[in-house]
C-alpha cells in the first residue's frame, strides 16, 4: 500500500557547508553541515506543520547522499521515492555567514544525481497518493529531463484532479539566458493552480512592473490564484473573484534571506490545504517567511504550529 500524503515535491536537496564565521568564503576555515534545497525547505516546514510530505529525488551512493537520506527522514519527509545511483555525485554548496543580508552562496551540482532525475523515476501510484503537488523553477532548469519530468508531473496531477502550486524561484544562472528562463516558467505555470512568484520575478518573467498587471498575465494563462511577495510590504494576492494585500509581519533584524520565500510557500500552501481563506493562508505565509529571514540556516526558522501560533499572536 501506497501511504497517502498531504503534499509530493520533487528537486534537488543538497548538503549544504555553512561558514561558522563571518568573511569571504575562501578565507573561513570551520563550517558546518546541513540540509538545503528549495523544495527540501518547503516539505520540511510542511512536515513540521503537521502535514505529510514527500520527495522525489535522485542521490549519489555516497557521504552526502546518506546524510540527505537520514536528515529527509528526521523531519519526517517520506522518502520512499529517493533513488540512489553510482554514476553521479550527489549536489552540495557552501554559504556564507552574515551579520544581516544575503549570503555568499557556491554551488557544486552540474551533472549531480538529481540532474538525472527523469520519467523512469516517475511513480504515478506515488503521486497520486497526494493530495497536492509543489514544485519550483530550479528543477526544470537542472536539464532536459528534469523539465521533462516537471510537465508530465504537472499533467498527470492535472488529470487528477490534485492541486498544483509553482514557485518559480528564478535561478539565472542555470539557465541559457533570460529568455528561455521565462519562456519556461511561463509555459510551466499554465498548469498550476497555485503561481507564487516575487515582485521581481514577476517583472523578469513578464515586463509588467504593477502587481495587478503581473497577476493578470498569469490569470489569462488559467493560473486560478497568483500570489505575489512584495517582501517587507507583504503580499498581494488575485483570483477570479477576489484580490487584496495582507501587510507583512514586523521583522526585528534580517539574519538571512535564504529560504524566506520556501518558508512563505509553506505558509499559503498549508493554510489552503487547511481550509484557510486565501488572504489567511497568505497571512500566514507572511508570518513564515519573516520567521525564515530572522533564523540563520535555510530551514531554522520554519516553526511548528505552537511556534507559529504564538508568532502571528504577537504580531496581531
Amino acid at each position: 500500500m501506497t501511504k497517502q500524503l498531504d503534499v509530493v515535491t520533487f528537486g534537488e536537496p543538497m548538503a549544504m557547508f555553512y561558514a561558522n564565521e563571518t568573511g569571504p568564503l575562501h578565507e573561513v576555515a570551520s563550517f558546518s553541515k546541513a540540509l538545503a534545497g528549495a523544495e527540501t525547505n518547503v516539505a520540511t516546514g510542511l512536515s513540521r506543520l503537521g502535514l505529510s510530505a514527500g520527495l522525489v529525488t535522485r542521490l549519489g551512493q555516497d557521504t552526502f547522499g546518506r546524510f540527505i537520506e537520514q536528515a529527509l527522514q528526521k523531519e519526517n519527509i517520506d522518502t520512499k521515492s529517493v533513488y540512489f545511483t553510482n554514476e553521479a555525485p550527489t549536489g552540495m554548496l557552501v554559504k556564507s555567514k552574515v551579520e544581516e543580508g544575503d549570503p555568499e552562496v557556491e554551488y557544486f551540482r552540474k551533472n549531480s544525481a538529481a540532474s538525472q532525475l527523469g520519467l523512469e523515476h516517475f511513480d504515478e501510484d506515488y503521486f497520486a497518493s497526494a493530495r497536492h503537488l509543489h514544485l519550483t523553477g530550479i528543477s526544470p532548469a537542472l536539464s532536459e529531463s528534469c523539465l521533462e519530468f516537471a510537465l508530465h508531473a504537472m499533467k498527470f496531477m492535472r488529470d487528477k484532479g490534485k492541486t498544483i502550486s509553482f514557485d518559480p524561484n528564478l535561478r539565472p544562472k542555470l539557465w541559457p539566458d533570460t529568455q528561455a528562463m521565462a519562456n519556461t516558467i511561463n509555459e510551466l505555470s499554465a498548469y498550476c493552480d497555485w503561481f507564487l512568484p516575487g515582485i521581481g520575478e514577476g517583472k523578469i518573467l513578464t515586463g509588467f512592473t504593477k502587481p495587478e498587471d503581473i497577476a493578470a498575465f498569469y490569470m489569462e494563462r488559467s493560473v486560478k490564484v497568483v500570489v505575489i511577495k512584495m517582501g517587507a510590504e507583504g503580499a498581494y494576492y488575485k483570483t477570479a473573484d477576489e484580490e487584496g494585500m495582507v501587510k507583512g509581519f514586523k521583522v526585528e533584524q534580517v539574519v538571512d534571506t535564504v529560504g524566506a520565500g520556501d518558508g512563505f510557500a509553506v505558509g499559503v500552501i498549508s493554510g489552503l490545504l487547511d481550509g484557510l481563506s486565501l488572504a489567511e493562508s497568505v497571512r500566514r505565509g507572511n508570518a513564515i517567511g519573516a520567521l525564515a529571514v530572522m533564523s540563520p540556516g535555510d530551514s531554522d526558522g520554519l516553526p511548528t504550529r505552537e511556534q507559529l501560533a504564538a508568532f502571528m499572536k504577537q504580531g496581531a
